[in-house]
């Protein structure tokens, strides 16, 4: 499929989707997000593909919503909106068995503030803003920002956030632990690549399961965690990677993992 909102580049297992279209800061249109969810499912299809960043084409990451391109489509249906076009997306990005990581290159917001949430890891340039803007135009946050942003910062910023509106810098993102680290902005694109590759020569197998996992105990006790992290865990000692693992420690080398 050739893709008309979005740049799918795929180089030593690190597949790049660029939100692109830099006109409107790569605001979500019904096009843009029929793209991404083919693209993730043609990544969750492909072995080859080991690590998944998201990242946006110009000076944004994405706007969010394009609220022109939904008035013109007299579009008033929110919860269709939400159920058909972002909400796979969501589910897609954290039951995906392969890190994801959002290089978060200037202002995230509303739904693209939600995207970047639902990254498993973010690093943004010292440009990149986080802005739940939902409410400037009386909505609630949706795609799932209700869901991470208190578990990455807490009751009450998450709260101030999502009530304010207020642009969160990344520093501040940082201090939060909205993001992993912030780099210079002419730096995102290398640091971006380092951090993708060495996940991509990783035990993807044991990264998947270790995702799974840490997506359940959001909603596990402790007694029921333990008990899902023996599965886990004896899944992935019957993988290649494990015994690529054990044999690079008994030789004393550095592991070539495969991904299986």
């Amino acid at each position: 499929m050739d893709y008309e909102t979005i740049i799918y580049g795929l180089d030593e297992g690190v597949l790049t989707i660029t939100l692109n279209r830099p006109d409107v800061l790569n605001a979500f249109n019904r096009k843009m997000t029929e793209e991404i969810q083919d693209a993730l499912k043609k990544a969750e299809r492909d072995a080859a593909v080991r690590c998944i960043v998201f990242t946006g084409a110009g000076r944004a990451f994405s706007s969010g919503e394009d609220l022109k391109a939904r008035l013109a489509e007299g579009a008033s249906d929110f919860g269709s909106t939400l159920k058909q076009r972002y909400n796979p997306i969501i589910l897609k990005m954290r039951n995906i068995e392969k890190p994801v990581l959002g290089a978060i290159n200037g202002v995230a917001a509303g739904a693209g503030c939600s995207l970047a949430l639902a990254c498993d890891m973010r690093i943004a340039s010292e440009k990149a803003r986080f802005i739940e803007v939902f409410v400037r135009v009386g909505l609630v946050p949706d795609s799932g920002s209700s869901f991470f942003l208190p578990r990455l910062v807490g009751l009450g910023w998450a709260l101030e956030m999502a009530f304010l509106g207020d642009e969160v810098g990344a520093e501040e993102a940082l201090r939060l632990g909205l993001v992993n680290r912030v780099v210079p902005s002419e730096e995102l694109e290398s640091a971006t690549r380092e951090f993708a590759l060495r996940l991509a020569k990783g035990p993807t197998k044991a990264i998947g399961l270790a995702k799974r996992a840490i997506n359940r105990a959001l909603s596990m006790d402790l007694e029921q965690l333990l008990e899902y992290e023996v599965h886990m865990q004896e899944i992935a000692g019957a993988s290649a990677d494990y015994q690529e693992g054990l044999a690079a420690f008994g030789e004393k080398r550095a592991p070539n993992f495969a991904g299986s």
